[in-house]
This record gives C-alpha cells, sequence and structure tokens, in this order.
C-alpha cells in the first residue's frame, strides 16, 4: 500500500488502531470559491502514439529516474502540472497518458471521490489480472460508488477492533526476536543486514497479532516473505525496474505481463495460510453477503500487499533517517521514550505513546519524506479546474490524473526545509501541517471510512510505526548503519547497536 479535501487543523490528531470510522458517505461539500489563480493551459504533450509513451518509460526507467523525470519535465515546462506519459505503456497498458500532479496544493484532488474515480487505477494507468487476486477485483481497485467497495472495507475495520489488544505484546515479541538475531549477527560478522529480518518479523506480527496464528507453526513456515514478494512482482512489475539489463527489463517486466500461472501455487500458500486462521473476519463477511472465498482472497491483498507492503518500505525507512540523525536525536528520543513507558508502570500504552511528541513527529516526518506509495491516480469524472500555487488548469472528464507524493509533501512552499528530515517538524505548532502529509491516501488529520478511498489500516499502520520506534528506543540509546537501495524502499544494514542500561 492509498476523501475529502484537507481541512485546517489546529490540534493534535490522537492515532488509535482501532477507531477507524464506518461512517455514512459524507455530505458534499460546498461549491468552491471563483479560482483567482491565472488560467493556464496544462503544459506539455504525449508525443507520437505509441513512441512517445516507449520514450518517458526510457527515461523514467533508466535515462533520468523518477524524480530527474518530474523535475525536468516541471523546470521545462515552468509548471508542477503538465502532461506525461506513465509506465508501462506497450503493450501493457492501452492508454498512458496523465496529467502529472506534483505540488502540495494540487495533489489533494486525488483524495476528492466526488471529483475523481477510483475504479481500476490502484496501480496506475494498467491493471493486474485478476488471475492473481481468486478471479476478483480486490477492494483497492474498486470506486467508493460500487455496493461492494463497502462491504469489503468494513470486514477490515472489524478486524482492526477486533484484535486490538494484541497488537502491542504481538509487535514486542516479533521484533524482539528480529533485534536478538540482529544483536548475533553484527557480534559475529560486525554487520547485520536488516531488510529480509524486517521481513519476517513483520509477517510473523501480522499473523500473530491479526490472527492469532504463528505463521513458522503452519505449513507456510518461514516461507510467507519470499512467496509474497513473488507475488507482488507479479503485480507491480510492469512498473519497477529490478536493476536488470534494460533489454530484458523491457522485453519481460515492462512489455508482457508475467502468466498469473506461474505464481498460482504459491498465491495458493498464501490463501491456505488465511483461509484456515482467518473465521471470525469470513463470518462478519458473510453477514454482509461477502463469499468466504472472495473475502479471504481480500484479506490476503490487505494483509500481504497492503499492510506487508507498508511496513517492509516503512520501517527500513525509520532507521535510515534516524540512523542518518546521529546521537543527539537519539538521546533526546531515548529520554522522551523512557520516561513517558517510567510513567505508565513500565509498560507500553496508547496513552503513554501520546505523551512523546518528539516520538511521534518523528515517524510522520519519515511518511512525509518516503510515503510508502509513492503514486497516486484518478480519473476525472466531470470536468474540473485545478490549482496549484501558481495557475488553475481546466481538466476533461474523463482525463487521468496523477500524482508523484515526494514532490507534493516535498511542496517547499509549504514545508520549510522541505528535503530534509527534520525530527520535530510536527511538535506544537508544527501540528498544522499534518494535513498535508499525505502518505495513507488522504490526509493525516483525517480518517478512512468505507466511503472513502484512504487506506483502511492507516491508524494502524502509524501506532506500529510508533512501537517501532519506541521498542527501539527502549532497547537502545543510539545505533549505526550503512545505507543501500533496494526496487522497494531502503537497504538497510545495522552495522552497531548500543545497547540501554538495565536500570533505564
Amino acid at each position: 500500500m492509498a476523501s475529502q479535501q484537507p481541512s485546517e487543523t489546529t490540534k493534535s490528531q490522537s492515532v488509535h488502531p482501532i477507531n477507524d470510522s464506518l461512517s455514512a458517505p459524507a455530505t458534499l461539500p460546498p461549491p468552491a470559491a471563483p479560482s483567482k489563480s491565472p488560467a493556464r493551459k496544462v503544459p506539455g504533450d504525449y508525443g507520437l502514439p505509441f513512441f512517445g509513451a516507449i520514450s518517458d518509460r526510457r527515461d523514467f526507467f533508466y535515462n533520468q529516474g523518477p524524480n530527474e523525470f518530474f523535475k525536468s519535465r516541471s523546470e521545462k515546462y515552468q509548471s508542477t502540472v503538465f502532461k506525461a506519459n506513465m509506465p508501462p505503456g506497450p503493450f501493457i497498458a492501452s492508454d498512458s497518458r496523465v496529467i502529472v500532479l506534483l505540488d502540495g496544493k494540487s495533489f489533494p484532488v486525488l483524495f476528492d471521490v466526488t471529483k475523481v474515480e477510483k475504479k481500476d487505477v490502484f496501480t496506475g494507468t494498467y491493471m493486474p489480472s485478476t488471475k492473481l487476486t481468486g478471479g476478483y477485483r480486490i477492494l483497492s481497485y474498486l470506486d467508493p460508488s460500487e455496493p461492494k467497495h463497502e462491504k469489503l472495507k468494513q470486514p477490515l475495520f472489524y478486524l482492526l477492533k477486533t484484535r486490538s489488544d494484541h497488537i502491542v505484546p504481538e509487535f514486542s515479541k516479533s521484533f524482539s526476536e528480529l533485534f536478538n538475531g540482529l544483536e548475533k549477527e553484527i557480534a559475529e560478522k560486525g554487520i547485520a543486514p536488516y531488510n529480509d529480518a524486517n521481513d519476517q518479523a513483520v509477517f510473523n506480527f501480522l499473523g500473530r497479532a491479526w490472527f492469532g496464528k504463528n505463521p513458522a507453526d503452519t505449513k507456510l513456515g518461514t516461507s510467507g516473505p519470499k512467496l509474497i514478494s513473488l507475488w507482488v512482482l507479479f503485480n507491480l512489475g510492469p512498473i519497477l525496474t529490478l536493476g536488470l539489463p534494460r533489454i530484458i527489463e523491457e522485453l519481460t517486466f515492462h512489455s508482457f505481463r508475467l502468466p498469473a500461472c506461474l505464481i498460482k501455487s504459491s498465491y495458493r500458500k498464501l490463501y491456505d495460510f488465511f483461509y484456515s486462521s482467518a473465521g471470525f473476519v469470513f463470518e462478519e463477511a458473510e453477514r454482509l453477503g461477502i463469499s468466504k472465498d472472495e473475502a479471504c482472497n481480500n484479506l490476503v491483498f490487505a494483509t500481504c500487499f497492503n499492510s506487508f507492503g507498508g511496513f517492509k518500505i516503512i520501517f527500513p525507512s525509520l532507521l535510515r533517517w534516524l540512523g542518518s540523525a546521529g546521537e543527539e536525536v537519539h538521546s533526546q528520543l531515548a529520554q522522551e521514550i523512557r520516561s513517558a513507558i517510567k510513567k505508565a508502570g513500565g509498560k507500553i500504552t496508547m496513552g503513554a505513546m501520546e505523551q512523546m511528541p518528539l516520538m511521534k513527529s518523528v515517524v510522520y516526518e519519515v511518511l512525509r519524506l518516503e510515503p510508502p506509495v509513492p503514486h497516486q491516480y484518478g480519473k476525472a469524472k466531470r470536468d474540473l479546474v485545478i490549482e496549484s500555487h501558481d495557475a488553475s488548469f481546466e481538466i476533461k472528464q474523463g482525463e487521468m490524473l496523477f500524482g508523484f507524493q515526494p514532490f507534493a509533501t516535498k511542496d517547499p512552499k509549504i514545508f520549510d526545509k522541505a528535503e530534509e528530515f527534520v525530527p520535530d517538524r510536527f511538535v506544537g505548532e508544527g501540528e498544522k501541517l499534518l494535513q498535508h502529509v499525505l502518505w495513507s491516501n488522504g490526509p493525516e488529520t483525517e480518517s478512512p471510512t468505507v466511503s472513502n478511498k484512504q487506506c483502511a489500516g492507516k491508524n494502524f499502520v502509524v501506532f506500529a510505526s510508533r512501537l517501532f520506534v519506541v521498542d527501539l528506543f527502549l532497547r537502545y540509546d543510539t545505533f549505526t548503519i550503512e545505507i543501500g537501495s533496494s526496487a522497494l524502499g531502503t537497504a538497510i544494514s545495522i552495522t552497531s547497536l548500543k545497547k540501554a542500561p538495565i536500570d533505564s
């Protein structure tokens, strides 16, 4: 793993994993006031049919990379709104044309389901075969106007609420196992690659916390993360680059769909684990008119693609930015966290974590800098006027809008030192900026409902990310890392872990 327009917010928003709303659809907002921005035609062009899409795809993946691809075009057109082609293009996507939104003012239109349609645009200008998801269009690909959207989203809220008491203990258990293993590897080798260990800990945590099952004690064993990674490749291969020779990637992942039959047996192993573990969720789904089979395929996607996929990126990102911040920030976090936990009787509670403003700010800052889902899409439901900071643009019904979130959430007209990691950015008055933190397919100041497209597990993800930072600094005074690259997120190796004093 993605609503209304962001509203003015001046008070802190407490984040709990069980408070996702089941509210009825919100009333439509009043008509917007006439734009005062100068009108401008959307700049840019798509090039020649077929060849323009191929050219942009090569620039995006190989010649420039995503950041330079968008930056160079924004500078060329002197606009944060412009036309471009987005991968994969031929022969996977029939139409690669999009209108790119790069600033924090225009981007939020992608959350407004009264203006944009979210049907089959979760991965962009193409949709993976439903053969990869049991023959069903999964919740992520449904527009809220579709009857099944509410019926499929509600069981996820039910799961989060029903199992909320298990989150803290199972997180601590799973990540204690992870860090014990890392300590041992560092002692033996002087360095410990983090990402694979993280993936196993995350999957163990989700299995234990959500379903009361330790994956290692089932037929799945420790194979879960590798099976998920392979399945995700079949879903996202058209928009990933894996570092293989260009000709291989172009002729396989980027030009043709990988046959779903090749992944069928691997997917079945994941499906069987959830089918045997989540009976209480299926009962709720069947009460709402959703078959057990459809509910199970949606649960596989929500757990493996959305939750596991999110934490696969977020936790290494937290280590990256915290590791780069240095010992002074580590000391401040350790002091704040340990003091709050001590006042709570030595227990990690939601109340105690609300008394950790720096810790909360750090989590939001990492989600701002490195959102786990950088791309957002939506198709205009009607003719629209979209405003950037500098101009207004007419959008025609049916045009595809695309937002590159790392630019929108590092908008220098919204955030001071926008490219930098500022640990206390969201402390005190800085909380007002939370409306511009958009990682969850909606503003941080709003909550997911059955009638919007905001991530059902938004509050759960923030809560678990806070747990990660809390557990880290209860256990260690400081740590050092080495940073590498990965097809999804950041590759981290830990080079030292300085344990906290026993009496801290």
